[in-house]
């Protein structure tokens, strides 16, 4: 077995990272591995050194005429991680002496603001949404009421069981990054909803499945159907760029932090290993006010 699948093997295995964060990381480093053989005849990663890593990360932001645009600070510093985890990997395995990452800093990146909905756009899409009937119409309802509800992560949503729900307790068990569980309490109003679609998805589908949520057929949810299914349904309400998952778990932590609750609850929720990561909901809070203080205040000029 090569470096390079070990390593693959390595992050599913033993970090036991999602199938998504994988293949994410397997792209970058087929990338880095196509531009080593082209420009310095290098087939083997691992046999590269901080000067064509430099090389590649300087061509990613300086492409040539035809070879596709520049690629933000942002992309590529998350690049330069997954070489950082490779070649990690590959000094902890023995396979290499020098670590060729500890001379490579990277792009300062850019300060991206959350997108969200607001709050009133959200409500309106909710309020259409309760008159959802049969299976279909409830699991898309579901969905989005999770999603939003709960903040959890695309994957998160796909991955969750029926036996993950307490009914009891009106709560549910998730299992985040890093093979984290979390509990995160529901609204009665929200176990309704699961009972109802529970009750419609035994009357449409002849299944025991364990996953919640299913498609249409009675498979288990994928990334794109959940992105497909939120963007045609936010879209309904919302003219905001970004249509994704991921913005309505921006609005969870956005809506809540604009009502008043700790900001350290809400690291809790989505599930953040540390209070920094939750911090970039306060900059949108910072900027409103700034923006008062502009109109208002006789000495903001």
């Amino acid at each position: 077995m090569n470096s390079f699948q070990a390593f693959l093997d390595y992050l599913r295995l033993e970090k036991r990272f999602s199938d998504h964060t994988v293949q994410a990381y397997e792209t970058d480093l087929r990338q880095f591995q196509k531009f080593l053989e082209l420009s310095y005849q290098i087939k083997n990663p691992a046999l590269a050194g901080a000067d064509e890593v430099r090389s590649w990360l300087y061509q990613l932001k300086n492409p040539l005429p035809g070879q596709g645009q520049a690629l933000s600070n942002r992309s590529i510093n998350r690049k330069i991680s997954s070489l950082r985890t490779y070649y990690k990997f590959l000094k902890r395995s023995g396979l290499i002496e020098k670590d060729p990452m500890l001379k490579i800093t990277g792009p300062r990146s850019e300060k991206r603001l959350p997108v969200f909905i607001e709050q009133k756009e959200m409500q309106t899409l909710l309020d259409y949404l309760e008159s959802a009937k049969g299976f279909k119409a409830l699991r898309d309802r579901l969905i989005i009421e999770l999603l939003y509800a709960t903040g959890m992560r695309r994957a998160e949503l796909i991955g969750l069981k029926t036996r993950d729900i307490d009914f009891g307790d009106a709560s549910l068990k998730v299992l985040g990054k890093g093979n984290k569980e979390r509990i995160i309490p529901v609204s009665e109003k929200m176990l309704v909803l699961i009972r109802d679609y529970l009750k419609a998805r035994d009357e449409e589908l002849d299944t025991e499945a364990e996953e919640l949520l299913l498609t249409n057929s009675g498979r288990p949810l994928h990334p794109k159907f959940v992105y497909n299914t939120v963007n045609r349904l936010i879209g309904m309400v919302s003219a905001v760029q970004k249509k994704s998952p991921h913005v309505l778990r921006h609005s969870f932590a956005t809506h809540l932090l604009n009502n008043g609750s700790p900001l350290n609850a809400i690291k809790e929720l989505l599930g953040h290993s540390n209070l920094a990561a939750t911090q970039i909901y306060t900059h949108g809070k910072i900027e409103e006010l700034k923006e008062i203080y502009r109109q208002s205040h006789p000495k903001s000029e």
